[in-house]
């Protein structure tokens, strides 16, 4: 070797042992804030990884490749997969029109249709959604409609995953997951007690769903009102003592496509606008003509929104059903399993092993969904890197400020400074997202199974991110 190249190469050795030698008391430091944090939590039961998105360095990791249960840290991978596969300028767009004399509906699987918060949100009245179907019928002069046909068939025929708890299928987070949804496919119930009599107010009003109230009035001592599913679809017992006011409360319904149709004819019957035939579910004629009456569109953005601010399942989910549908010639049948190829294609095509994760659901509900800290951070760091990243950011709850997180890290060092999605089911609490420290962006992800590491403990190693690399006055 001449003594030029031994020259070069004693110089490359001196930057690298600088480099290592400089990066050294940083990860150091990091890895002793995280071990103060995570105190006599068993190692084998949580996960922490730490990145430097630009790069792609590894800061801090311990137990990243093992595959654990993510809980609803596993709406990041469904919503990241649906803004690769469906594009940033994706929208859900639900059309309602006349052939041959019947009102039909089309559905898209849009979850946001008549959703309460994105109502508010846009300024929207109850009910607008059926408003401007009456309107759009006037203006073409139909005084009357015979049948309602409700088109579902974006979604296939099964609408509650295998996986979920029966106990569960009553609450608004396990709700049905249909190719026509409407108001997050629930009721909004709320119990009073009026001078010994409970009353109880349904929103939306309506028949659709029977209320059997056997709630308890009482004076004094602790209250709670809980409801519960019977044998016949819809009909829904309300047990448990009321003092004052209970609610409001979600109720998830059964056959969300036929909760529309019904809750549309009786607006149309309100509005003067009999209906004289049956509510039908069934695909749309290929050969039938139909005339335009009202179209919703709703952006993916705002279903990123809710899925991963706001943890909402049918968000998730429906996006898993979106991206399978669209997979098919047809772009109809979206399924579970069709939909959980795509996102382990995703995830493989990001270099992910298959050893470190498992698909069941896009929501996290389920338990047989298995991910790695180390394939949640190369998720983050997928949309980091891949042109949509503002677009995707503004879909974390931000600390602090709103979302699942907004309660958390109100201390000015921390809020809006961490960024997130939480995810919780019993025995599992996770956390993942960037901070966005006075040093430069760093993504994160934690897992605990088995109840290892507290809520409290999760978010005070996302403090230690922060804390590590803020800037020395």
């Amino acid at each position: 070797m001449s003594h030029s190249m031994k020259s070069r190469v004693k110089k490359l050795s001196f930057v690298l042992w600088a480099c290592l030698w400089l990066c050294r008391p940083v990860t150091a430091g990091l890895a002793g804030r995280i071990a103060g944090v995570v105190g006599k939590a068993k190692p084998a039961e949580y996960a922490v990884h730490v990145v430097e998105p630009d790069s792609g360095a590894v800061i801090y990791s311990h137990n990243a490749t093992t595959a654990m249960t993510p809980a609803s840290n596993m709406k990041l991978v469904t919503t990241a997969a649906a803004l690769r596969y469906l594009g940033p300028l994706f929208e859900y767009r639900t059309r309602i029109g006349l052939c041959d004399g019947a009102l039909v509906v089309i559905g898209s699987g849009d979850p946001l249709l008549g959703d309460p918060a994105m109502d508010a949100l846009y300024g929207r009245p109850n009910g607008w959604v059926f408003d401007e179907v009456v309107c759009g019928l006037e203006q073409l002069g139909v005084e009357s409609v015979a049948d309602i046909v409700i088109d579902t068939t974006v979604f296939d025929d099964q609408r509650v995953h295998p996986n979920w708890l029966e106990s569960d299928l009553n609450r608004w987070y396990a709700c049905e997951v249909c190719g026509l949804n409407y108001r997050g496919n629930c009721i909004q119930v709320t119990t009073t007690n009026q001078g010994g009599r409970i009353g109880v107010q349904v929103e939306p009003s309506t028949s659709f769903v029977e209320i059997a109230n056997e709630i308890q009035a009482v004076s004094s001592g602790a209250t709670g009102v809980g409801a519960y599913r019977t044998r016949q679809p819809n009909r829904i017992i309300l047990r448990g003592k009321c003092k004052d006011k209970e609610g409001p409360f979600d109720v998830a319904i059964e056959q969300p496509g036929a909760f529309f149709g019904f809750l549309l004819a009786e607006h149309l019957v309100r509005a003067g606008i009999p209906v004289g035939g049956h509510l039908v579910e069934r695909p749309l004629d290929a050969n039938g003509r139909l005339i335009p009456v009202a179209e919703y569109a709703t952006p993916l953005i705002d279903c990123l929104h809710r899925a991963n601010k706001d943890s909402l399942g049918l968000a998730a989910e429906a996006l898993l059903k979106t991206i399978a549908a669209h997979e098919n010639p047809d772009r109809r049948n979206g399924s579970w399993e069709k939909g959980r190829e795509r996102i382990g294609d995703y995830l493989t095509g990001l270099g992910i092993p298959r050893a470190e994760f498992e698909i069941d659901d896009g929501s996290g509900l389920s338990r047989k969904n298995l991910l790695s800290a180390r394939a949640i951070v190369a998720v983050l760091r997928d949309a980091y890197t891949g042109g949509n990243w503002e677009l995707y950011r503004t879909s974390l709850a931000v600390g602090g400020a709103d979302g699942t997180i907004g309660r958390y890290f109100k201390e000015s060092a921390y809020r809006a400074g961490i960024l997130g999605k939480t995810g919780y089911i019993s025995g599992v609490r996770s956390f993942s997202g960037i901070c966005l420290t006075d040093e430069r962006p760093y993504l994160f992800s934690i897992i605990s199974n088995r109840s290892s590491l507290s809520r409290d403990a999760i978010n005070a190693i996302a403090q230690a991110i922060m804390d590590e690399y803020r800037r020395k006055k």
